[in-house]
C-alpha cells in the first residue's frame, strides 16, 4: 500500500457500469468508508448506475460520466464531456481514487482520467503493467486463476489497503415516501400482507431474458400452488413485455411496469415475500433488502449471481457459456430457454417454504 492512503479524506470510487454493478459495488464502498473517520466518498459512475447513488448511504457526492470505453455508451464524436470530467475532478482536490472494474475491463482509461485530474493515489486491478498510471497495482489473476463473485473481487481489491467492512452486505436505503407510495399503491391493487409474490420478466440485454411465454406459465404455476396473486414490474419501455406476461398468467397478475421510480421499485421488492427475475437490477435489490430470490440467470458470464441473501440460481448448462454477450450469439439461447416453468415454480415453493410441486417428467 502506497504510504498515504491511510490519510486519504476524500476517496473517488469509479464504478462505469450498470446498476446492479454498483450495488455489488457497496460493501467495498462501505469498508472504504469505514476505514476512515470522517472519510467522504464521491461516485463516479455512469448516468445508468447513477441512478441507484441517492440510495446509498455511503456515498456523498456523485460525478455521472458515461465513458468512451464502455459498451454500453452511444458513440459520440467530441471529447468535450471527457474533458468536463477531468475538470471536475481536479476541482473535488480528490486524495485517492479506486477504480472497480470486472475482469473483462481495463482500468487504465479511467486511471488516466484520475491521473490527469491529479489525484494522487490510485489503485485497481489490471493484468498489464500499468506504470505510473497507477500507484497501487493489484494484478489481476481473473480469470487465468480463478472467477470470484463480482462482490467478493471488489472486497478482495480494498483489502490491500486494509479496508474491510464489518458488514459484507449491499447497500440501499429506502426513503420513507418511497415506502408510503408502494403500500398505497398495493392498497389499490387489493393486496395485503404476504399474499403476493412479485415477478419481473425484463432486462436491458437480450440475453438475459427468460422468454417471455414460460414467465407467464411460471407465474400461473405459482399462482396456482400457493393462491397468491402475481405483481408484475417493468420499466415504461417494457410495458408489451409485462403485458405479454400479465396476459399468460390471466386474472392473478397486476402490472406496475412503468409507474414505479427507482426507489419505489426497492420499496416494492423490499416487501414482496419473493422475487422471480432475470438476472438484472431488481435480483440485486433484493439482495440488498434480504427478499428471497428465483434468478433466472442466463449463462453470459458466472460471477454476479445475487450476494447473501436466500436465493435460487436456475440455468441450463451449455456448451456457449460466459458469452459475455447482450445478444445470443447461436441463436437458441438455450441457457435460459431450456429452464422448464415447473422449475422455477418448485424454486419459488422452496424458498417460500411451501408444499413441493411435481415436475414434468
Amino acid at each position: 500500500m502506497t504510504p498515504g492512503w491511510r490519510d486519504a479524506r476524500r476517496v473517488l470510487c469509479v464504478r462505469l457500469d450498470a446498476l446492479g454493478d454498483v450495488l455489488m459495488t457497496t460493501p467495498a464502498i462501505r469498508a472504504l468508508r469505514a476505514a476512515h473517520p470522517g472519510r467522504r466518498i464521491t461516485l463516479l459512475t455512469s448516468s445508468a448506475g447513477a441512478a441507484v447513488a441517492p440510495l446509498i448511504p455511503e456515498v456523498d457526492d456523485t460525478v455521472v460520466y458515461d465513458a468512451p470505453w464502455m459498451k454500453a455508451t452511444p458513440p459520440r464524436a467530441a471529447a468535450a464531456s471527457d474533458h468536463a470530467l477531468i475538470d471536475a475532478l481536479r476541482a473535488r482536490r480528490l486524495d485517492g481514487a479506486v477504480i472497480f472494474t470486472v475482469y473483462s475491463q481495463s482500468p487504465l482509461p479511467a486511471a488516466l482520467a484520475c491521473f490527469l485530474a491529479a489525484i494522487p493515489l490510485r489503485l485497481a486491478h489490471c493484468r498489464e503493467n500499468p506504470y505510473q498510471l497507477l500507484t497501487d497495482w493489484v494484478p489481476d489473476p481473473e480469470p487465468a486463476r480463478m472467477v470470484r463473485h463480482e462482490v467478493r473481487r471488489q472486497l478482495d481489491l480494498v483489502a490491500t489497503l486494509d479496508a474491510r467492512p464489518a458488514d459484507e452486505r449491499l447497500s440501499l436505503a429506502i426513503p420513507r415516501r418511497a415506502r408510503a407510495r408502494v403500500a398505497a399503491l398495493l392498497a389499490e391493487e387489493g393486496l395485503s400482507g404476504d399474499g403476493w409474490l412479485l415477478m419481473h420478466p425484463g432486462a436491458s440485454a437480450a440475453s438475459r431474458r427468460y422468454p417471455v411465454e414460460l414467465f407467464a406459465e411460471a407465474g400461473r404455476g405459482l399462482s396456482a400452488a400457493t393462491g397468491r396473486a402475481v405483481v408484475l414490474t417493468g420499466a415504461a419501455g417494457e410495458r408489451d413485455v409485462v403485458e405479454a406476461v400479465r396476459r399468460g398468467i390471466g386474472a392473478a397478475a397486476r402490472s406496475l411496469a412503468g409507474r414505479l421510480d427507482l426507489a419505489e421499485l426497492a420499496a416494492l421488492v423490499a416487501r414482496a415475500p419473493l422475487l422471480v427475475s432475470n438476472n438484472t437490477a431488481p435480483v440485486h435489490i433484493a439482495a440488498a433488502v434480504g427478499t428471497p430470490v428465483v434468478d433466472l440467470y442466463a449463462l453470459t458470464n458466472p460471477q454476479h449471481t445475487p450476494w447473501a441473501v436466500a436465493h435460487s440460481v436456475l440455468s441450463h448448462d451449455v456448451p456457449c457459456k460466459y458469452c459475455y454477450k447482450s445478444v445470443c450469439p447461436e441463436g437458441h439461447h438455450d441457457c435460459l430457454r431450456r429452464v422448464a416453468p415447473e422449475a422455477v415454480v418448485q424454486a419459488g415453493l422452496e424458498l417460500l417454504g411451501s408444499a413441493a410441486w411435481p415436475l414434468r417428467s
